[in-house]
Parts: C-alpha cells; structure tokens; sequence
C-alpha cells in the first residue's frame, strides 16, 4: 500500500508539473502577441473600420439567434463556457479527434484579433489570457460587437456588414 501511494504522487506531481509547463508557454505566446501590438490597439484598429457595426445596430432577432446557436450561456458566464468545454473535451476523446469546440463568443474573439487558427495547446491556452484581458475591460456588447465584426461568415466575408451587402 505504500508503494501504492507513492506512485499515486508521483503522477500527481507529474500531472501538475505538466499543467505549469503548458500554461507558461501558453502564457508566453500571450505575451509575444500583446507585445506585438497591445489588445486595446488591436480593437481600436477593428473600431475604425468604416464598416464597423455597433451592437445597438443589429437587429435584437439577430443578436438572440447567434447567442442562441453559438454561446447560449454568453452573458451568464465570465468569458469560458466550462460546460461547452467539458461536452467538448468528452466527445473530442471519444472519437479520438478534434471534430468538436467548446470556444465561447469571448474565446472567438480572442483567437480572432491575437492568434492564428492553428489548433495547438499553447494557442488555448493564451486564449484564456486574452479572454480574461476583454471581461475585464470590455461590456458583453462590446465583445459581441467585436464577434460580429471580426469573424468569417463564409464566402470570403470577414464581417457582418460586408457579409449582409454581399461586398467583397
């Protein structure tokens, strides 16, 4: 029984030892990426654009239905969808490949102004640097209005006005 548990701590040790190598280097690419141009810069940039759509400037049906279909749990939850992610991780295991994400609007938005899509560990994680840097100084509409504006609707449009005046 005492090899039993000491075994049992070496692996908790080994667990933990892990977890710190992945956060630091995820919280290093953080870092490499507001260094680069800060957060604050990057949305102001975003914000100038001619096309930029405020909140107050979509439709309420429109802005229910993408919370609705994309992170139904938006304003309730402080940027991570901890139940989206756990569904995610257990049905990504169970197929043995990445088919599924748990990303919030909040975590979209991060990957979307700082990182490229490349799905690694490291990008996740700086993500949630990202994401606790946004629902700290921004309001749930601001981030929504930054969603809108900052992702891929298909057919070559990157933002919600170019996407609804068929503009390329």
């Amino acid at each position: 029984m005492k090899i039993f548990k000491k075994v049992i701590l070496f692996i908790i040790i080994v667990i933990i030892i892990a977890l710190l190598y992945l956060i630091f280097n995820g919280y290093i690419l953080y870092k490499e990426s507001i260094t680069e141009k800060s957060l604050a810069d990057r949305i102001e940039t975003l914000r100038q654009d001619e096309n930029f759509t405020k909140f107050d400037e979509v439709p309420k049906f429109y802005s229910d239905a993408v919370i609705a279909i994309e992170d139904h749990r938006f304003f309730s939850h402080s940027g991570i969808d901890f139940i989206a992610t756990l569904r995610a991780v257990k049905n990504n295991v169970l197929s043995m490949e990445l088919k599924e994400g748990g990303s919030s609007i909040t975590q979209q938005v991060a990957k979307n102004l700082c990182f490229t899509q490349e799905k690694t560990i490291y990008r996740k994680i700086a993500e949630l640097f990202v994401v606790h840097d946004l629902e700290k100084n921004y309001k749930k509409e601001e981030i929504f209005e930054l969603y809108i504006n900052n992702m891929y609707f298909g057919s070559g449009y990157y933002n919600i006005y170019d996407a609804s005046m068929r503009i390329l």
